[in-house]
């Protein structure tokens, strides 16, 4: 009992689950509480430097303004609204795919539960794309698994993975800079992060000697067993080249590590000369002395490419050699949650299975398809071209995704009055940025970065004429920023 009579609460800071105050999640951090607040503050008539907070920190692309595919919302609706079938409103295509998948639900509704795994013909759907996808190479349908987002698949192909106390727990190989799911899911799990560095001078390579070194200093205090890609690139937006993922591969067959490639931005490829790679095409087309035997699990998603259906909540994960006991195993976990959001799932097949030429929606979903896509490629060289011309601010190429993850150079009376407030310095000045113009970005230390190097990470999403705006108003803070802390 506590001293004034009442009971301690059961569950508190001391008595809860140490691991879970070890997460850290940084793209909807302190940063964003502030944003949220500030806009709050606005529509209560307060008084600010700026009219509206542009949240630049996630990749939601509805948010930002990007419309939605319209083939997608079509066959989305008639599976929540069968009655619209009736409707001349929706094209005989959209009615087709919709009459399909209600055929596959329970009781010809989206509302019932389905298989823990997915709809069977969605399963399917998706072996098809990724078939069509990786040049012809088979994908067996019982090997896939829907999920509610790639974030779910990937902590739940975790779980399967981390074992072990004192020197035997796994160790999971990430990207620095990283997306933070990563990060937080091996604290929540008790596992030991090790970090690989991707070589900024070389537009965020991925350097196999890097992996090395990495593996090698792991060794010591802990078991590595996975090594995780994110291709293209979250925070950075580089694309591995082919002969980089050839290395990736031999390198986890010579470790033998199992690969997870986290590939949801494979639509998203702008640079030129640049060029998506999926890790099962390259991994099947080095021959079945790695094929055969390196173990992998790909993950893909609704929420980026040019679909942007963040709030739908869907995606998949393949997997490849894993053990079939393992897999029987994987089957039970999934089954735990029942089944991922059927909406979701729907969503997710139109996606894997478009319209086809000939069909009367194929002309028009191409054409919003090419849209989006041409449109991010133009908002990545701008970002790109925008940011270099600003002295103390360096920014590679955004070769793909849907962010720039810019490098700063931070007057050092700044670092001190940083480490004065307790602040980490990039912290620090995205504090200052959201303050003064309400521009909403996630300081590099949220993602990983080199010691002694300073980042921060902002979307290309909003429209090209929002963008440029806020492109001109933050490079205009940060030499006012660097003016007043030099």
């Amino acid at each position: 009992m506590a001293e004034n009579g009442l009971r301690d609460k059961v569950l508190s800071l001391d008595s809860m689950n140490p691991w879970v105050k070890r997460v850290e999640y940084a793209v909807r951090g302190p940063i964003l509480a502030r944003a949220v607040e500030l806009e709050e503050k606005l529509r209560q008539g307060e008084k600010k430097p700026f009219t509206e907070v542009i949240k630049a920190n996630i990749g939601d692309a509805h948010a930002m303004g990007q419309r939605p595919i319209t083939f997608l919302r079509q066959v989305s609706a008639l599976c929540l609204y069968p009655e619209l079938l009736s409707k001349p409103l929706f094209p005989d295509d959209a009615k087709q795919r919709a009459r399909r998948l209600l055929a596959a639900c329970g009781g010809q509704s989206i509302g019932a539960y389905t298989a823990s795994p997915g709809i069977e013909i969605i399963r399917q759907d998706v072996a098809r794309y990724i078939e069509r996808r990786d040049g012809g190479i088979p994908a067996n349908p019982d090997n896939i698994f829907l999920s509610t987002g790639a974030s779910d698949a990937v902590m739940t192909m975790l779980k399967l993975l981390v074992s072990g106390e004192g020197r035997s727990r796994t160790g999971v190989m990430i990207p620095i800079p990283q997306y933070p799911l990563y990060s937080a899911g091996i604290a929540e799990l008790n596992a030991v992060q090790i970090n690989y560095y991707l070589d900024e001078e070389h537009c965020w390579a991925l350097d196999v000697g890097e992996l090395r070194r990495a593996l090698s200093q792991a060794r010591d205090h802990c078991q590595p067993r996975v090594l995780c890609i994110i291709n293209p690139g979250n925070p950075t937006g580089q694309v591995q080249s082919r002969k980089c993922i050839e290395d990736v591969i031999k390198f986890a067959w010579e470790e033998q590590l199992f690969l997870m490639a986290d590939e949801v931005y494979q639509d998203n490829v702008y640079a030129e000369g640049s060029e998506f790679h999926s890790f099962k095409k390259v991994l099947f087309e080095l021959g079945p002395t790695y094929s055969s035997v390196v173990e992998l699990a790909s993950f893909h998603s609704i929420s980026k490419g040019f679909m942007g259906e963040c709030g739908f909540r869907s995606g998949y994960m393949e997997v490849v050699n894993l053990d079939p006991a393992v897999q029987q195993q994987l089957s039970k976990l999934v089954s735990v949650r029942l089944c991922p959001p059927v909406p979701g799932q729907v969503l997710l097949d139109v996606v894997m299975n478009p319209p086809k030429p000939g069909e009367p929606s194929y002309q028009s979903f191409i054409q919003e398809k090419q849209a989006v896509l041409s449109d991010l490629a133009h908002k990545a060289q701008l970002t790109q071209e925008i940011f270099s011309q600003v002295p103390g601010i360096r920014c590679n190429p955004v070769q793909g995704a849907m962010y720039s993850f810019p490098r700063i150079q931070i007057p050092a009376r700044a670092v001190q009055e940083a480490q004065a407030r307790g602040f980490a310095p990039d912290m620090f000045f995205c504090l200052q940025l959201l303050e003064e113009t309400g521009i909403c970005v996630v300081p590099g230390s949220g993602f990983g970065q080199r010691e002694g190097t300073y980042h921060f990470r902002m979307t290309i999403l909003p429209p090209a004429e929002k963008l440029q705006i806020l492109l001109k108003k933050l490079s205009q803070f940060y030499a006012k920023f660097t003016r007043e802390y030099s």
